[in-house]
């Protein structure tokens, strides 16, 4: 007997993540969020450039941790973690999203940069190193920045966080996962970036039911930011 499309969502919703893995992917995040930077730093000597190119990474296996944690403990199962085909549509509609992210987050640090006089910490200077060293690093920081970051922490985030809020309303959903992932980037300049990355990939994840659009958000972002950033310095 063949079970109809409504059926099948309805076995599905009924194997979303839900607070197991949220608890179990958010103590493995945080623990390798305290014990990672000690350890790219001693790998890297606290080189700057290769502090850059290790943090981004790490940022992308914190969150592939985490996810997988969640992922062990219980259900085993791809969709319940909104981890699902889309339609070739949705990722052309992804990466225009990618794109407005990108633009909001340009103006919104120049409209800081004119209203601080560009005084405030960097608290992304390795990053920075990495992203104006060029060449073979400026391609590994790449790798971190706008592949593995934008997989481990949507699969976490929107994966295991958003997925499992859903229970409670897409809005709930939507904000809560937006508040946290703006939080784990601390509070200062990165703050408002990921608020605006967060709050579309969020929407997209409740428009879809897939963590796909916002990897592609997430990855055009971070790439075309990290390579808009190389243009300038290169061009000054």
């Amino acid at each position: 007997m063949e079970l109809d499309a409504k059926t099948i969502e309805a076995a599905v919703e009924k194997r979303r993540a839900g607070w197991p893995e949220i608890i179990v992917g958010a103590v493995v995040y945080i623990l390798s969020y305290y014990l990672g930077p000690p350890i790219v730093s001693a790998i890297t000597h606290d080189s700057p450039v290769s502090s850059g190119i290790g943090l981004a990474v790490l940022s992308g296996i914190m969150g592939l941790l985490g996810f997988f944690a969640a992922f062990a403990i219980r259900l085993r199962a791809w969709p319940a973690f909104s981890v699902r085909a889309i339609p070739v549509r949705w990722i052309f509609i992804a990466f225009g999203f990618g794109l407005l992210a990108l633009i909001l987050n340009q103006v919104v640090t120049i409209v800081y940069g004119l209203i601080s006089g560009g005084s405030g910490t960097n608290v992304q200077g390795d990053y920075q190193s990495a992203t104006h060293a060029g060449g073979p690093a400026f391609l590994l920081y790449l790798l971190g920045i706008a592949v593995l970051t934008p997989l481990g922490e949507e699969f976490l985030f929107r994966g295991v966080l958003a997925t499992a809020l859903t229970k409670y309303g897409s809005w709930v959903s939507v904000i809560g996962s937006t508040v946290f992932f703006a939080l784990a980037h601390g509070i200062n300049l990165a703050l408002i970036p990921a608020i605006v990355v967060g709050g579309i990939n969020g929407i997209l994840l409740v428009r879809t039911k897939s963590v796909w659009p916002g990897v592609i958000v997430h990855a055009v972002n971070n790439g075309l930011g990290a390579i808009l950033s190389l243009l300038i310095v290169s061009g000054g």
